[in-house]
C-alpha cells in the first residue's frame, strides 16, 4: 500500500536510468543521509563513534572494494589484507616523506599503489580462477607481510614495524575529535559509494557480471577476459587501499604489520557473503552485522551466563563469536546465497504486493 510505483511514470531514459527509480527509495535514502549527518553528529556519544561508527563506516568501503571483485566479476581473493596494508603504508609515507603533504590527497595516493600492488597479483586470474585463485591472492598477503616486517624504508626505519601519525587536518580542519573523523569517513564512503554503484550499472559493471557468470562466454560475445579481470582488480584494490588508509590513519593511529593480517581478509570476505554478494547495499549489512555482532555478543553473553549460575570469561566469549560467525557463513549459504540483500530485496517486493496473497 505504501510501497507501490503505480502512476510514477518515466518520460524519458534519464528518468528511467535513475539509481532510485521509484519515489519511495528516494525519499528512504535522503532521511537515511540526513540522519547519517545531522541526527548521528548530535546524538552519538565518543563511544559511538569510536566503537561503532567509524570502524562501520571504513568496513562498508573496504567491503564495497571487496564485493566488485568477489560478487560482481566472480573472482575469489584472500588479499584483501594485503591491499589495505598497501594503501595504509603507501599513504604514511607519502604523508611524511613529502612536505605538505595534504592528508586527502595522501590517502588517494595510498589507493593508487593498494591499486598497482593488486594489479600484480590479480595476473594469475588469466590463467586459473576458483580455489587457486584464492590461494594466488593469498600469497599476496604473506608478502606484504614479509614486506612491511622486513624493509624498514616502508616503516620509516621503525625495527618494529609499528608507525604513527598525528595532526591530521583536511582543508585546515582537525581531525582529532571523534565527530570530524566520523564526518571525514562519512563523505568518503557517500562519494566512493555512488561512483562504485553507478560504475556496476554501466558499461564495465556489466563486463564483470558477464565474466562472473561464463567467462567463455563473455569472451565469445567480445568481452576482453583481461580486461575486464584486471580492471575489477584495479578498482577494487584501490577502493580497499583508500579504506586501510582511512583504518590507519583515522581509526587506529598508530599500527603495524599485524593490524592487516590475514585476519583482516577474511573478516572482509564474511562481511561480502553475509552481506551479499554482487551487490552495494549488501556490503553496509556485512558490515553492520561484523563491527555490531561482536559488540552485543560481548553484552548478551555474559548476561545470559549470569541468569543460569554460570560465569564466561572474556576468552570464551571470543571463541562464541567465531562459532557465531561459521555457524551464520554456512547457515547463509544454505538457506539464502545472496545474504542479507536478498532478504531486503524479498521484503521490498513483498511490499509491493501487500495486502494482496503472494
Amino acid at each position: 500500500m505504501f510501497y507501490r510505483e503505480n502512476g510514477q511514470f518515466k518520460t524519458n531514459y534519464r528518468a528511467d536510468q535513475q539509481i532510485f527509480p521509484i519515489a519511495q527509495d528516494r525519499v528512504a535514502v535522503f532521511v537515511l543521509l540526513a540522519c547519517a549527518f545531522v541526527a548521528v553528529p548530535l546524538l552519538a556519544s565518543d563511544y559511538m563513534f569510536r566503537a561503532i561508527l567509524i570502524p562501520f563506516l571504513i568496513f562498508s568501503l573496504a567491503a564495497i572494494g571487496v564485493n566488485i571483485l568477489v560478487g560482481y566479476c566472480g573472482q575469489i581473493s584472500l588479499g584483501s589484507g594485503a591491499f589495505m596494508a598497501v594503501g595504509a603504508y603507501s599513504a604514511y609515507n607519502f604523508f611524511v616523506r613529502v612536505d605538505g603533504m595534504p592528508l586527502l590527497v595522501a590517502l588517494i595516493l595510498g589507493g593508487v599503489c593498494a591499486m598497482l600492488f593488486g594489479v600484480v597479483f590479480g595476473l594469475p586470474s588469466l590463467r586459473v580462477k576458483g580455489l587457486y585463485l584464492a590461494v594466488a591472492t593469498l600469497a599476496a598477503q604473506f608478502f606484504s607481510d614479509w614486506m612491511f616486517l622486513r624493509i624498514q624504508w616502508f616503516t620509516n626505519n621503525s625495527t618494529s614495524g609499528s608507525v604513527s601519525v598525528s595532526d591530521l587536518q583536511v582543508f585546515g580542519l582537525s581531525l582529532e575529535s571523534p565527530l570530524s573523523k566520523y564526518l571525514f569517513c562519512l563523505v568518503l564512503l557517500a562519494v566512493i559509494a555512488l561512483l562504485a554503484k553507478n560504475l556496476v550499472r554501466g558499461a564495465v559493471g556489466r563486463e564483470w557480471m558477464a565474466i562472473r557468470d561464463m567467462d567463455v562466454a563473455a569472451a565469445v560475445i567480445g568481452i576482453r577476459p583481461m580486461y575486464a579481470k584486471l580492471s575489477a582488480f584495479a578498482v577494487s584494490s584501490f577502493i580497499v587501499g583508500v579504506a586501510g588508509a582511512l583504518w590507519a590513519f583515522i581509526y587506529l593511529g598508530a599500527w603495524e604489520p599485524a593490524a592487516f593480517s590475514v585476519d583482516q581478509s577474511f573478516r572482509l570476505l564474511f562481511m561480502v557473503i553475509l552481506g551479499g554478494m554482487g551487490s552495494i547495499m549488501g556490503s553496509f549489512f556485512g558490515a553492520a552485522f561484523i563491527v555490531v555482532l561482536p559488540i552485543a555478543l560481548s553484552q548478551f553473553l555474559p548476561a545470559l551466563a549470569g541468569l543460569f549460575g554460570v560465569e564466561i570469561s572474556t576468552a570464551g566469549v571470543s571463541h562464541a563469536e567465531l562459532m557465531v560467525f561459521g555457524g551464520l557463513i554456512v547457515w547463509f549459504l544454505i538457506v539464502e546465497p545472496h545474504g542479507m540483500a536478498k532478504l531486503w530485496s524479498t521484503g521490498k517486493q513483498k511490499l509491493r504486493l501487500w495486502p494482496f496473497p503472494h
